[in-house]
């Protein structure tokens, strides 16, 4: 029983597990929280309940009961701290929101808190993130990380089969799934202006949300904007660029991100650029399928790098 309405989250978190399950010919279904008939059918054949992202509220209470009631060992999974009132209070993106939207968050924080410690055991994913959810919670703590999956696969061979534009233009991508990644974006905004600078046909591509008003003033005439809309048109998108740069901010919120912007590029055959903050560092091979950057110096070096001899399309 989760909530669907991130198509990412959804993606991620519950529907390439169904996958994963099923391959293995376990009787895996799942249902909107909103859903009522169906969830309340789902319980009466189950022998386990997976909640995701989930807040206490009379429906889930309803089906927390539901569940204790049918004797079910409860799971509950998350993968961002949406639980965590200091995450929020410190996470540098709420910087670019309006302030009474962080004051939101933070008082729906605890509704996700007593929902996951009511349940038996919680799932996260990634260790940072199971390091920050044991100081909330008794309950064991566990990392089931994201993956690419079989239709992520799929899809990315589609989408570098169509081929990149044959226009001569390098293009760097930065991706946003959500509102506030302005601010990531601002730790690297000198060092793409350097880079773009160095060449007449270097480009930054922006997929996703951004407020491009942010954006210092000599990067305006070099970008392209690309909008999301499914997950196929997305790594379409996506295996045009030559590499992406994913920046987060040292702070408590992103030190619990995944890797699946990482994931993504590759799966479309792009080498990834990232920082130290979060899991993206366990998947990336420094060299061989982008690289780690730690200094200010580090990102600009490896967008040299990968715009020189054709790199970027041999790591890809």
């Amino acid at each position: 029983i989760a909530d669907l309405n991130l198509p990412q989250c959804r993606k991620y978190r519950v529907e390439q597990l169904a996958e994963f399950w099923r391959a293995r010919d376990v009787d895996i279904d799942y249902a909107h929280y909103t859903d009522v008939p169906r969830c309340a059918g789902l319980l009466q054949d189950a022998t386990h309940l997976m909640e995701y992202r989930l807040q206490i509220m009379p429906v889930t209470t309803m089906y927390r009961y539901e569940a204790r009631r049918l004797r079910l060992p409860v799971l509950y999974d998350l993968d961002d701290p949406l639980f965590s009132v200091s995450a929020y209070e410190t996470y540098e993106n709420m910087k670019a929101l309006p302030a009474s939207m962080k004051a939101h968050f933070v008082s729906e924080a605890p509704k996700y808190l007593e929902m996951m410690n009511g349940a038996d055991i919680v799932t996260v994913s990634t260790p940072g993130m199971a390091e920050h959810t044991r100081l909330l919670t008794p309950r064991p703590v566990h990392v089931r990380r994201n993956f690419a999956d079989t239709t992520t696969l799929e899809v990315g061979r589609d989408a570098m089969n169509a081929g990149r534009p044959d226009d001569g233009l390098f293009r760097v991508c930065f991706a946003s799934g959500s509102q506030g990644h302005e601010v990531d974006f601002a730790l690297i905004g000198d060092q793409v202006i350097e880079f773009l600078q160095g060449d007449e046909a270097r480009r930054l591509m922006i997929l996703g949300h951004f407020d491009l008003k942010l954006l210092p003033e000599g990067l305006r005439d070099r970008v392209e904007t690309h909008g999301f809309s499914d997950y196929p048109a997305y790594l379409a998108t996506l295996a045009q660029a030559d590499c992406t740069v994913t920046p987060l901010t040292d702070d408590i919120f992103n030190r619990c991100k995944s890797a699946v912007r990482v994931i993504d590029a590759a799966a479309a055959g792009v080498p990834s650029v990232v920082g130290t903050v979060g899991d993206m560092t366990h998947m990336v091979r420094p060299g061989d399928t982008g690289f780690v950057a730690d200094t200010p110096e580090a990102w600009l070096d490896a967008l040299e790098a990968l715009a020189t001899n054709d790199t970027a399309a041999a790591m890809g």
